[in-house]
């Protein structure tokens, strides 16, 4: 421990210049205002630019990476090449864009539909849509959702709701209409990502808990009656994952898997038409154990 303080101040100590850092500010910038940057395309493909957090990032990045080649001064150079792997995880690209990246990597065709989740009353026009362009509904995987402050929803009603019905009702709106299409069709796969935190209330986030409980209960109705038509139900439940929407959260380590590792096992488990996917595997057993505590015991502990 001693060594790494050391190299940790050792590499503090790398000068960054003032046009080092500016470069590494306007980089992070044009992410987020690409037009007033002369990126006028850019537009069209980020949704959402990154932080400010970046910018520091970025220059921690370019101090250290300068000592590791033996410099005592970071350059601009060394700022460009940590790019892709802090901007990677920090921008939002805009449906267009992901659907250009598809076509590139070789979709046959792709199609878009923007939608306010919440919207239940367009959810009936997204489905239009998506036959439309499709003309059958193979897979149909229902991926949105929030994770919100548990100490903030405790103190409003409101907004407890509002978090209940982006995890709960609106994803089980969703399974209706196309559980119910899938069945008229009479084949298809259809995948809603859940969570772990749905197993058993946890005092840390038990509104999200019980709205991802009340999904995969839903499903454990819906799945049999789907079954008899040929169609599979699966329940996704993922652990902690490197994303966004956990940055910051101080996880154990070892328990946070990557999303490209995450996404492999759900592709996977979909095509072999899993009831409940637990990702990664582990977390089965550790959920298993959880379940079992007593409540005796289990009211007591703060988790």
């Amino acid at each position: 421990l001693d060594q790494l303080r050391e190299v940790q101040q050792t590499a503090h100590a790398v000068h960054v210049d003032r046009s080092v850092a500016q470069y590494a500010v306007d980089l992070v910038q044009a992410t987020r205002h690409p037009v007033s940057y002369g990126l006028p395309d850019l537009a069209t493909v980020i949704a959402l630019g990154a932080s400010p957090r970046a910018t520091l990032a970025l220059v921690r990045g370019a101090r250290a990476l300068a000592l590791l080649k033996g410099r005592d001064r970071a350059t601009v150079q060394d700022v460009f090449d940590l790019v892709p792997e802090v901007l990677r995880h920090r921008l939002l690209l805009t449906y267009d864009a992901v659907a250009r990246d598809l076509s590139v990597r070789g979709a046959s065709a792709t199609a878009t539909f923007v939608l306010d989740a919440l919207d239940t009353d367009r959810h009936g026009d997204m489905l239009a849509a998506a036959v439309a362009a499709l003309g059958t509904i193979d897979v149909a995987l229902i991926a949105h959702g929030t994770l919100p402050n548990q100490q903030a929803c405790q103190d409003d009603v409101p907004q407890t709701l509002r978090e209940f019905a982006s995890n709960a009702t609106s994803v089980i709106a969703l399974l209706t209409l196309l559980g119910s299409h899938l069945e008229r069709q009479r084949h298809g796969a259809l995948a809603v990502i859940t969570s772990v935190a749905g197993d058993r209330g946890r005092p840390s986030n038990y509104v999200y808990g019980s709205a991802k409980a009340a999904v995969s209960t839903f499903c454990e109705g819906l799945r049999p009656r789907l079954f008899k038509a040929g169609v599979s139900l699966t329940d996704i439940r993922p652990g902690f994952v490197n994303t966004p929407m956990t940055a910051g959260l101080p996880l154990p380590a070892l328990l946070v898997a990557q999303p490209d590792a995450v996404a492999a096992r759900i592709v996977t488990g979909i095509a072999r038409r899993r009831d409940v996917l637990y990702v990664p595997a582990f977390w089965a057993l550790i959920l298993l154990v959880v379940r079992l505590l007593p409540r005796t015991i289990f009211k007591r502990l703060s988790l």
